[in-house]
């Protein structure tokens, strides 16, 4: 995934979702974590739950692509 441009966005939108999905269902298990290493996953939740229109409008675009268009 980290070679091909479209698996690695694939893999960047499948985890900030599942980390706002995380966060939204165990806030403490992300909040604990806010630097070092693990803070990654509290960022990407941040960002599920601040853009999440624009985060659920590239789903919808890459599930498209990976559907129809490969």
């Amino acid at each position: 995934a980290i070679f091909n441009f479209q698996s690695l966005l694939t893999v960047i939108l499948l985890l900030i979702c599942t980390c706002a999905y995380i966060r939204s269902l165990a806030p403490s298990l992300l909040d604990r974590n806010k630097t070092g290493l693990l803070g990654i996953f509290w960022k990407c939740a941040r960002i599920g739950e601040r853009k999440s229109p624009y985060v659920a409008v590239c789903c919808v675009v890459m599930a498209f692509s990976i559907l129809f268009i490969q």
